[in-house]
């Protein structure tokens, strides 16, 4: 019964990481290193979504409220914006250069303001998938990264084998284990990493969709305007 109880000791997760060779406890390091800042870009993402929707919910509610598009954008302009607000105020901007100087261009405007929406909307589609690349790339190469781990491991565990002459399971079982805990660990970094990844990716294209149809909605509104003045 005590030497069951050292067994059992002896490959405890604690020592099980202190008793690797210093290879595959630099693996270990580094993809405990990566779930913890999957887990750090995974909260920021959520929370950037959620204030992006809500921002988007408020700011559709405040367009098609019936108030004029000059009062909403003297409301905005003055402040920095982002998400559909930040695609208002571009067009608006736009807009308002082309009638308020000496010479009113008509001219190429609706090209203009479709212009400015796209790159605003290009921006913003970025912003929201940063640090994105991070998790695909912790998803994708941490299985790796921890197999390394294992196969070192388990080709040190081989030649300490080899040289005690012992192939009891009290001498193989610690070796084996450690190694295949560089496994473990590169499968918990890589699994949230690559859910995280397929749900942001999903929800930023859904508001990368809803910013595109505003955009729609809003050129088809100036349209009408510009052919009212021309």
């Amino acid at each position: 019964m005590p030497e069951a109880a050292g067994v059992s000791a002896d490959l405890s997760i604690f020592t099980l990481f202190w008793q690797a060779h210093w290879v595959v406890k630099l693996v270990m390091t580094g993809l405990l290193a990566c779930s913890v800042w999957v887990w750090a870009i995974a909260i920021e993402k959520f929370l950037l979504l959620q204030r992006t929707r809500s921002a988007m919910n408020k700011f559709e509610q405040a367009f098609w409220s019936g108030q004029s598009l000059e009062e909403l954008y003297r409301s905005l302009a003055s402040r920095p914006n982002h998400s559909m607000a930040a695609l208002f105020v571009a067009a608006m901007r736009e807009w308002k250069r082309s009638f308020e100087g000496s010479s009113r261009s008509f001219a190429g405007l609706q090209m203009r303001i479709e212009k400015v929406m796209d790159v605003t909307i290009a921006r913003e589609v970025e912003r929201l998938e940063r640090r994105l690349l991070v998790l695909a790339t912790v998803g994708s190469a941490s299985p790796f990264v921890g197999l390394f781990g294992t196969v070192w491991g388990i080709m040190n565990s081989f030649q300490s084998i080899a040289a005690s002459k012992n192939t009891s399971l009290a001498v193989v079982a610690p070796g084996i284990a450690e190694a295949l805990f560089a496994t473990a660990i590169g499968l918990v970094a890589a699994i949230p990493a690559t859910i995280f990844y397929n749900k942001f990716s999903s929800e930023v294209n859904k508001q990368a969709s809803r910013l595109e149809g505003f955009a729609d909605e809003f050129s088809a509104i100036l349209s009408r305007q510009i052919d009212e003045r021309a």
